[in-house]
């Protein structure tokens, strides 16, 4: 008998094991981490914090405002490094850590052991796919760590699936990872098509040979008027002025803007990147990329990570005061909006989850800011390089010591410095010495006193968290505020300046409590935000934290 009691009680136990787990037990996995069939990851180019209120009155319930009032707002968040460009930026929101770790230090940079300049998203070792160009010879190999994306894939057993998308090749390729299904960019000139790299895939699969042969970006050639009426554009300066960029075979920088007369004078499907249509037709690539590859549809999490890229074309055209951009952010409410709606259909209301901020801000026009009486400027490079090369030839003779200038960055060359018995902190520190002496810049640092001292805050707590050891230069320029480097017309980025790092931050969507805050984020905590939220593990180079407020 009691030998019957024992084996009914093992049977007992063996069934139940087989039974769904208890609402206790769900509760407790709850605790742990939320489970969204999909995550999408918003990365708006060159938004400035300001974009979200300055043109909220016209922007529709759906987009902006759905995030906004559905969702969390990080109203004080901001880039902790500089430089702020599109590479480092991407790479920063999806690894949590600054380029001092993950090693995007540019868009381009100078590598030390090649003696030349590569691209951050570059890599000669594959080939394109879906174009005989050159354009889609690319990888993630020089970002040095995991992303969010990787490790999702990699607690899943790459069960989850990983799509990245933008105009700009770097906008997906740095955010998909290393270990991402696909990743896809738009490549123009002659053929409009959306293309990737054999790091992928070998050829490009049917939804994307369907969309391409749909000549989607046809629709686009068209004339670019405002929206709505011109007159309501009020939050803008005036629609003809003298710190807008033409495009070619214009002879205005004003509404409308006739897209198919100028088509050839601006290498045709190159155009659509610089007006809010490029951004479109991302939307129209990314709701097709939902059905291609079937994201959501399961309960194990998908990744879709898109970048909106033609916000920066816009800015950097016309300037952050301009007709054109603040049409661009209506018109681009919009694609949000119909962003959502196919989520909620698609993948269902409440079951995704979702971020949006920007991979850097930007810098009003200098010319507009000086003609309102503000401190701003350009650089002298030409008069600044002559300065510079006396001040060699009389300190050094004739030795070449310099390797390289890019990136605001001397590079030295350390073996002509030993032979000739010099130090080089030394010479590191007499270079500087020599620089601030100059109009238009503000601070020099060296490498020296990156890898010797621990900052914490304000501009050399930026400089340090953007500085490399192994990729970045031996002096560091950092310019007055709102002087650049840059042609006369348009807006431009890169400093360790509040205008270049204030961008928004958003959360909507499973998981997500709503309510905002005012205290000072990060953009190297959306990862582990993020992390914290599926319950996986951090990026193996994160140095952000869970923005606590956020997680419901």
């Amino acid at each position: 008998m009691k030998k019957f009691h024992v084996l009914l009680i093992l049977a007992s136990f063996s069934f139940g094991s087989l039974l769904p787990a208890t609402s206790a037990q769900n509760s407790y996995n709850e605790s742990l981490g939320t489970n969204p069939k999909l995550v999408v990851g918003i990365v708006i180019d060159q938004m400035r914090y300001d974009y979200l209120t300055r043109f909220w009155d016209h922007y529709g319930e759906g987009g902006f405002k759905r995030m906004v009032n559905g969702g969390f707002t990080c109203k004080n968040n901001h880039y902790n490094y500089a430089p702020t460009s599109t590479g480092p930026g991407h790479a920063s929101i999806y690894t949590g850590t600054t380029p001092s770790t993950h090693g995007i230090i540019g868009n381009n940079w100078y590598d030390k052991t090649s003696n030349r300049i590569v691209y951050c998203a570059s890599d000669d070792r594959y080939n394109s796919i879906g174009t005989a160009m050159d354009s889609g010879k690319m990888s993630p190999h020089w970002m040095t760590v995991t992303t969010i994306s990787d490790e999702l894939r990699l607690f899943t057993q790459k069960r989850s699936k990983v799509i990245a998308l933008a105009l700009k090749d770097r906008g997906a390729v740095l955010p998909g990872g290393h270990m991402a299904n696909a990743a896809y960019w738009f490549n123009g000139g002659l053929e409009g098509n959306w293309i990737s790299s054999s790091y992928y895939m070998e050829e490009l699969p049917k939804w994307v040979r369907d969309f391409n042969k749909s000549n989607a970006g046809e629709k686009y050639k068209r004339r670019w008027d405002t929206l709505k009426d011109i007159k309501t554009y009020v939050e803008s300066g005036t629609d003809d002025n003298f710190y807008e960029g033409l495009f070619g075979g214009e002879a205005a920088p004003v509404f409308p803007h006739d897209l198919p007369a100028i088509w050839d004078n601006n290498s045709q499907f190159d155009i659509l990147k610089g007006t809010p249509f490029g951004n479109s037709l991302t939307a129209d690539f990314a709701l097709a990329a939902l059905d291609g590859e079937k994201l959501g549809e399961d309960d194990i999490t998908d990744f879709l990570a898109v970048s909106f890229s033609s916000t920066d074309y816009v800015g950097h055209q016309f300037g952050v005061n301009s007709k054109e951009i603040q049409d661009t952010y209506i018109r681009l409410d919009q694609d949000l909006e119909r962003l959502l709606k196919a989520l909620d259909k698609k993948v269902g209301a409440g079951e995704y989850l979702v971020f949006l901020t920007s991979d850097h801000g930007a810098v009003d026009v200098p010319g507009y800011l000086k003609d309102q009486k503000i401190p701003a400027g350009y650089m002298d490079s030409q008069g600044m390089s002559s300065k510079f090369k006396e001040f060699m030839s009389f300190t050094y003779g004739d030795a070449n010591l310099i390797r390289n200038f890019s990136n605001a960055s001397f590079f030295l060359d350390h073996d002509v410095i030993r032979n000739l018995d010099l130090k080089v902190e030394e010479v590191q520190h007499a270079i500087g010495q020599e620089l601030l002496r100059y109009d238009g810049i503000s601070r020099v640092f060296t490498g020296h006193q990156m890898v010797h001292n621990e900052y914490t805050k304000g501009i050399p707590y930026i400089i340090q968290n953007g500085y490399n050891q192994k990729r970045s230069g031996d002096v560091l320029l950092v310019l007055d505020p709102s002087v650049v480097y840059y042609p006369e017309t348009g807006s431009t980025h890169g400093s360790p300046y509040i205008y270049d790092t204030h961008v928004p931050l958003l959360f909507y969507g499973k998981g997500i409590s709503k309510g905002s805050t005012v205290e000072r984020t990060e953009i190297i905590d959306i990862a582990p935000t993020i992390a914290t939220l599926l319950g996986i593990s951090f990026p193996n180079g994160t140095t952000g934290n869970p923005i606590e407020e956020v997680l419901d």
